[in-house]
């Protein structure tokens, strides 16, 4: 049985089982984790710009002006009140503002 199989088997086959496989991992990785990696790296990159000034929008939907930047927390102004938020919760950057000045001269 197994000299049949060997028989009927060309030599390349077995390579040729494959490129369906890896055609697939191509497709895969163009349409989806390429891109993927593309917007995480751009909001990494708007995430790194946030300075006071700024209004975001966190992922919650809570709409405010940054008033304070810190490492990792950011405070945000609502108005009334103020809130601290994670700087990784921040979902987009409407009003991109210049930088301040903070009274410092030169």
């Amino acid at each position: 049985m197994i000299n049949l199989i060997m028989q009927t088997t060309p030599a390349g086959g077995a390579i040729a089982q494959f490129v369906p496989l890896i055609l697939i991992f191509v497709i895969f990785y163009v349409f989806l984790i390429m891109p993927q990696q593309r917007r995480m790296k751009a909001h990494k990159a708007m995430l790194a710009a946030v300075m006071r000034g700024d209004t975001v929008v966190t992922n919650g939907g809570i709409v405010g002006k940054v008033k304070k930047v810190s490492e990792t927390e950011l405070t945000l102004d609502l108005g009334a009140t103020e809130v601290k938020v994670v700087r990784s919760m921040i979902a987009d950057v409407r009003n991109k503002t210049v930088a301040a000045n903070d009274g410092k001269a030169k």
